[in-house]
C-alpha cells in the first residue's frame, strides 16, 4: 500500500500566498489553496476531497502540481492545445478557388449556386479536410485568397 500523500512543507512566502489565495475570487485558485492548506494541516486526500466536495484524484493532482510547479499551480493553465492544428491546409487554397469556378452540379449537387456550407462539404468529401468545416472557416480561407464572397440575393 502506498504511503499517504501530503504536500511538502511550505516556506513562509508560500504559506502567505496560500493564505491570500483562501480569499481569492477565482474559484480555481481558491480550491487549490484550500487543498494545499488542508494537506499542510495533515489531512489525507480522501478526507480533503470529502470536505471540499471534489474527487480524491483532484486533490492528488493539486498536490502533485504544487510539487512540480510550486505556487504557479495556483493559476489555471490554458486549455488550448499546445500544438494547434490548422483547420484548412494552406496547400489546398488554390484547389478551393478552382472548385468554386465550377458548377456545384459537377460535384453531384442539385443546385447551381455555391454556398459556403456546400463548399465546405465538397472539400471534406474530396478529402482536403479531416472534418467538415463551417461556412465561416471557408469564408476565412477565401479572404486569405483575396476572393470576395457575397451571399446571393433573393428576390
Amino acid at each position: 500500500m502506498k504511503p499517504p500523500l501530503f504536500v511538502r512543507p511550505l516556506s513562509e512566502g508560500e504559506r502567505a500566498a496560500v493564505r491570500r489565495g483562501l480569499r481569492s475570487a477565482d474559484a480555481f485558485t481558491l480550491r487549490r489553496c484550500q487543498i494545499l492548506h488542508a494537506s499542510t494541516a495533515g489531512q489525507r486526500p480522501a478526507r480533503i476531497a470529502a470536505t471540499l466536495g471534489c474527487s480524491s484524484q483532484a486533490v492528488r493532482d493539486a498536490i502533485h502540481a504544487f510539487a512540480a510547479d510550486g505556487l504557479a499551480c495556483l493559476r489555471a493553465k490554458s486549455k488550448a492545445p499546445h500544438t494547434p492544428v490548422a483547420a484548412w491546409p494552406r496547400d489546398r487554397a488554390e484547389d478551393l478557388r478552382a472548385v468554386l469556378h465550377q458548377s456545384p452540379r459537377n460535384f453531384g449537387r442539385p443546385t447551381s449556386l455555391w454556398t459556403l456550407a456546400l463548399a465546405a462539404q465538397v472539400c471534406h468529401e474530396r478529402g482536403w479536410t479531416t472534418r467538415a468545416l463551417s461556412g465561416e472557416a471557408i469564408r476565412q480561407v477565401l479572404v486569405r485568397l483575396g476572393v470576395g464572397w457575397k451571399r446571393p440575393s433573393i428576390g
